[in-house]
């Protein structure tokens, strides 16, 4: 019987996972293991899929369900519990399902490599999805302030509207990370409406989309002199660790 791996998401159309974990099983002779897409367009769907698929020891967890999964899981790691979303689930031989969190770890680790030892003191935090909580727990343990940013800001303190970000704000915010799908391909002529010309060669910007590599975010913000980072390398990093819990 396989040990059967794979990701709950909806869409799926284009997943970095299951050819970074087919790749991974060929290279690394790892047999027995197979990694599938399970395109549910209901949370609800997750209890047929544990019933249903033999052999599943762990799950990888996309947009919309970071949070929406928590519910339906017996219990939640520390990491998990610190940012308030799932992105990993280990299922135990006896059925329970354990929420962990891995972009918390990938995100802190690529982030470290893009600011190379430089501190910024404040960061805009673009989208408030389940992503957004992973980078603001990183934030929050690396003592940089954080300002979230929505097209839907509503009533909260700590999130502003696109139209509020000018050049007095970011005279203070020098690290900028999008969470948002904006600018994923096919849709590549889109990204988050800010005042791009008021960037420089002071500030930092992280986009966690990682196709293209060089998203039209990533694009203005280089042309203005700002260092720039995709999330490819925060992608491999919450796929090892994924790998990590569901083995150990």
């Amino acid at each position: 019987m396989n040990n059967v791996y794979g990701l709950i998401g909806y869409p799926l159309t284009h997943s970095f996972s299951k050819k970074y974990f087919s790749d991974k099983f060929e290279k690394e002779g790892i047999t027995g293991s197979i990694y599938n897409l399970f395109e549910i367009p209901a949370i609800e769907r997750l209890p047929e899929i544990i019933r249903n698929t033999s052999g599943l020891k762990g799950l990888n967890v996309t947009i919309p369900y970071k949070q929406d999964v928590i519910p339906f899981l017996t219990s939640l790691d520390s990491s998990a519990q610190k940012v308030g979303a799932v992105n990993v689930i280990k299922v135990r031989s006896n059925g329970d399902l354990i929420g962990f969190n891995s972009d918390y770890y990938g995100f802190y680790k690529s982030l470290e490599n893009l600011l190379a030892g430089q501190k910024v003191q404040k960061a805009l935090i673009l989208g408030t999805g389940g992503a957004a909580k992973a980078v603001k727990a990183v934030l929050d343990d690396l003592q940089i302030q954080a300002l979230f940013v929505s097209r839907n800001p509503g009533e909260r303190s700590d999130c502003i509207a696109y139209e509020q970000v000018d050049q007095g704000l970011l005279n203070e915010y020098k690290l900028i990370i999008n969470t948002t799908p904006l600018g994923t391909y096919p849709n590549i002529d889109a990204c988050p409406e800010l005042p791009y010309d008021l960037l420089d060669g002071t500030h930092y910007v992280h986009d966690l989309v990682y196709n293209p590599s060089t998203t039209l975010l990533m694009k203005k913000a280089e042309q203005q002199g700002s260092k720039v980072k995709n999330g490819y390398e925060m992608l491999v990093l919450q796929a090892e660790k994924s790998w990590e819990i569901w083995n150990e």
